[in-house]
């Protein structure tokens, strides 16, 4: 019994930390927020202050934007076009779907055969924001994001980001000085995450959007960037919904599919689906001990050291006696 008992902890241990590896930098997501490299208000100029122009700018004055042409929807225009005014001395570039492809070939051709086996365009779009960032640097924004306000203090930090709800880094919105190791190591990393998780929200999440970028996020401050590579990250506040705040959002999403409705119902049912998790975790760990002692066991010397403390003329047959019991005669 008690080496059943060892096999069955062994295995479930193996199990147990096999599962809780793999899935140890979505955990840590759930608790890290990024509070110690927060853009806090206290920190940043008032929308008309005239300390905005004292701030040194390390990020170049570019806008970057993505669409599938030029031809941009009415309902994103008004957005767009907030930013073009905010800031007349940007260069503005939007990357349309041809010029993105043109410039991966042209600067990044071990990257082309990714950028286009992926199977959802929107994609190509995430995977794009990072090699522009990376190769000139600026700033990056989603089409359906405004501009409420002057970008100009979020140059002085040398990459930002976005944080979202309920955890990690969104990729909507985003800054850095040309070849930022963030970025560097986000572009690396886009091969090796390009996978089909079946539901084509999480693929997309997972292989080039916020999911993929926040995992790159905590990968990279687990090795200890310095002072000048931290990567600052823009909370709510400054975000959206003040005056102060940076951004305005509008309607958006325009990518996401049918399977987005029950990612979503999973999300408000996490409760009911957690119970169901624990239900199922038991039954599969009473599956494992009854395997251990019904099949693992069975071929042990468990059997034979009950059978030698039978004795002898009980254990051959009744045939077998009256044989032995002739022959001595």
């Amino acid at each position: 019994m008690r080496k059943g008992v060892l096999i069955f902890l062994v295995i479930n241990i193996i199990i147990i930390g096999f599962l809780v590896h793999s899935v140890w930098t979505l955990l840590t997501l759930l608790f890290i927020d990024g509070s110690e490299d927060q853009i806090s208000r206290a920190e940043l100029p008032a929308p008309n202050s005239g300390k905005i122009s004292e701030r040194p700018r390390l990020i170049p004055k570019i806008i970057h934007q993505t669409y599938i042409n030029e031809s941009i929807p009415e309902h994103w225009q008004a957005p767009q076009q907030s930013c073009l005014d905010l800031h007349p001395d940007y260069e503005y570039k939007l990357w349309t779907d041809k010029k993105s492809r043109e410039f991966i070939a042209a600067e990044y051709p071990w990257f082309l055969e990714t950028f286009d086996g992926y199977e959802f365009p929107i994609q190509r779009a995430d995977a794009i924001r990072y090699f522009v960032l990376a190769h000139f640097g600026g700033i990056y924004i989603d089409l359906d994001d405004g501009c409420n306000r002057s970008l100009d203090p979020l140059l002085a930090y040398p990459a930002w980001v976005r944080r979202t709800t309920p955890t990690g880094i969104s990729n909507d919105a985003m800054g850095a000085i040309p070849r930022h190791p963030f970025f560097l190591r986000a572009i690396d990393s886009l091969p090796d995450y390009n996978r089909n998780w079946i539901l084509p929200y999480i693929t997309v999440m997972g292989s080039t959007g916020p999911l993929f970028l926040s995992i790159i996020w905590r990968h990279y401050n687990s090795a200890g960037p310095t002072d000048l590579d931290r990567v600052r990250v823009l909370f709510r506040d400054e975000y959206n919904n003040h005056p102060w705040s940076f951004f305005t959002h509008h309607r958006g999403s325009s990518w996401h599919g049918s399977d987005v409705g029950f990612i979503f119902w999973m999300a408000q049912h996490w409760i009911f689906l957690t119970v169901c998790g624990f239900t199922l975790g038991f039954a599969a760990i009473f599956f494992i001990w009854w395997f251990c002692g019904r099949v693992v066991l069975s071929g042990t010397p468990k059997g034979r050291a009950i059978t030698s403390r039978i004795p002898y003329w009980k254990r051959v047959s009744h045939k077998d006696y009256e044989l032995v019991d002739r022959h001595e005669v």
